[in-house]
């Protein structure tokens, strides 16, 4: 898989978190659309992340996961990690119920980018 700069890995990761449950609720949707405005201020086509994500089975999930966290790590500055995280625990929140898989992965990231 080719290596992706921190706006794409973002979005991978806030689209993995939001479906881990089996379900996209509009809330999430809402908060994505926040995070695309606020990191793409110019217009992007996203199809064919949309298409690599919408792809995955579930079990290849994690290593996808996993693979774009690393991503993100490696353009980012701490700083940068613990906003994400906060927006990231905001989007499993949104629909009001966190699921042991969207906690799975949460913990999972910052597990990975060693927050507290």
């Amino acid at each position: 898989m080719q290596k992706s700069n921190k706006p794409i890995a973002g979005y991978h990761l806030l689209m993995i978190l939001s479906s881990v449950d089996g379900e996209f609720a509009p809330e999430e949707g809402m908060l994505i659309q926040q995070y695309l405005a606020d990191e793409f201020p110019f217009k992007i086509n996203l199809d064919n992340e949309l298409e690599t994500i919408a792809l995955l089975q579930p079990e290849e999930w994690k290593d996808h996961f996993e693979f774009h966290a690393r991503c993100f790590h490696d353009d980012s500055t701490e700083e940068e990690r613990v906003n994400f995280a906060k927006f990231a625990k905001s989007l499993i929140k949104a629909d009001h119920k966190v699921t042991d898989e969207e906690h799975t992965f949460y913990k999972l990231l910052k597990n990975m980018w060693h927050l507290e």
